[in-house]
C-alpha cells in the first residue's frame, strides 16, 4: 500500500518504543565469509530453511561411521547447525557411539538419566516442562557442550515439536552501533535460574559449589568457522559484567528477543525413532510444550565443549 499525501502535507510524527524488533530485510547468510558452498557426496541432504536445519538421508546411525562420512557430516553440522535423521531408533549405546565421534561425552547430574546413566531422559506428560524457553544447553559450565544428540523414543499424537535458532544470523542482523557496544562484553551464567522454578531448592543446593557462576563473552567466536554469535540465553544468563543493572537488564531482554525471529529458525516435527544433532555453540533451541496430557519421551547425549572465546 502506498501513502498518498497532498502537496505540502507532512506525515504526522510518531514514535515506536526503542530497541524493538521491526520489519524489513534481514541478512540470511548460512556460511562464514570465504567458505565455499560445496555439495555433499556421501549422503543426501535436504535443507529445511535458508540458514539452519537440514535432513540427512543415507546414513545409518546404528552402525559405525566411516571416517569420510564422519568428516562430511561434521561439515554439514558446521554449515547447517542442526541435522535431522529420520527413523533411526538407535539403542543408548549406539546413540553414545555416534555422539562420541565428536569428542568426549559429558553428563548433567541435574537431569534424570535413562536406562544408561550417560544418557539423559526427558519423560514428559502433564508435568511442567522447563525446556520451553529459548536456551543454549549448560552455558553455566566453564566449557559448555559442543553439541547434543537427541533421540525421540515416544511421541505424542500431536505437538511436541522442537525449534532451533541460528545465533550467528541473530548477531549478523544487530545494528552496527550495538555490535560496537557489545565488543568485549562478558556476561554471568548461572544454573540456578534455569532450574529453580521446577526443581526443589534442597536438591539444587549441593550443586552450588560444583557449578559456581561463570563468565562468558556476550558474543563468542565459533572455534571452527570463525562466525561471531550471540551467546546469552534466557535460562542461564543473569547480567552483563560491569554494567548498571537496569542497562544490563534492558540489553539482555533485547538480545534474548533475537532468537524469536522466524527467519533465523527451523521447526522440526518428530516421529518416533528420529534423531537430531545440533551445534550447541551456534544455536539456541526451544521444546514446544503443547502436548499434555500425552507423553513424550526423549533421550539426549551431550558432547563436551571448549571454553567460549
Amino acid at each position: 500500500m502506498s501513502l498518498i499525501t497532498s502537496p505540502g502535507s507532512a506525515l504526522r510524527a510518531t514514535r515506536l518504543p526503542p530497541d524493538g524488533l521491526y520489519e524489513g530485510a534481514r541478512e540470511l547468510r548460512r556460511l562464514a565469509p570465504g567458505r565455499p558452498d560445496r555439495p555433499y557426496t556421501l549422503f543426501g541432504l535436504v535443507p529445511l530453511g535458508p540458514v539452519i536445519g537440514a535432513e540427512i538421508g543415507g546414513v545409518d546411525l546404528t552402525r559405525p561411521l566411516a571416517p569420510a562420512v564422519r568428516e562430511e557430516l561434521d561439515r554439514a553440522l558446521l554449515e547447517w547447525k542442526v541435522l535431522f535423521f529420520r527413523g533411526q531408533h538407535p539403542s543408548s549405546a549406539q546413540q553414545r557411539a555416534f555422539a562420541g565421534n565428536w569428542g568426549e561425552l559429558e553428563t548433567n547430574p541435574l537431569l534424570a538419566a535413562g536406562d544408561d546413566p550417560e544418557v539423559a531422559r526427558f519423560d514428559r506428560s502433564s508435568a511442567p516442562s522447563f525446556e520451553n524457553v529459548w536456551h543454549t544447553d549448560v552455558t553455566f559450565r566453564e566449557r559448555p557442550a559442543l553439541g547434543a544428540v537427541l533421540h525421540l523414543r515416544e511421541v505424542p499424537p500431536y505437538g511436541g515439536d522442537t525449534m532451533w535458532a541460528d545465533m550467528a544470523a541473530a548477531y549478523d542482523n544487530l545494528a552496527p552501533e550495538m555490535k560496537e557496544r557489545l565488543e568485549g562484553a562478558r556476561a554471568v551464567h548461572d544454573f540456578v535460574p534455569g532450574f529453580a522454578r521446577f526443581t526443589p531448592h534442597e536438591r539444587l543446593v549441593p550443586f552450588q559449589d560444583r557449578f559456581p557462576p561463570v563468565e562468558h563473552p556476550v558474543v563468542r567466536t565459533h572455534p571452527v568457522t570463525g562466525r561471531r554469535m550471540l551467546f546469552v540465553n534466557t535460562s542461564f544468563t543473569t547480567r552483563i559484567v560491569g554494567w548498571d543493572r537496569d542497562e544490563s537488564d534492558r540489553m539482555l531482554r533485547l538480545l534474548f528477543q533475537q532468537a524469536h525471529v522466524p527467519e533465523y529458525q527451523v521447526r522440526f516435527t518428530w516421529r518416533a525413532g528420529d534423531v537430531a544433532f545440533w551445534d550447541n555453540r551456534a544455536t539456541q533451541h526451544y521444546a514446544v510444550n503443547d502436548y499434555a496430557p500425552h507423553r513424550r519421551v526423549a533421550e539426549r547425549v551431550a558432547v563436551a565443549g571448549d571454553r567460549p572465546r
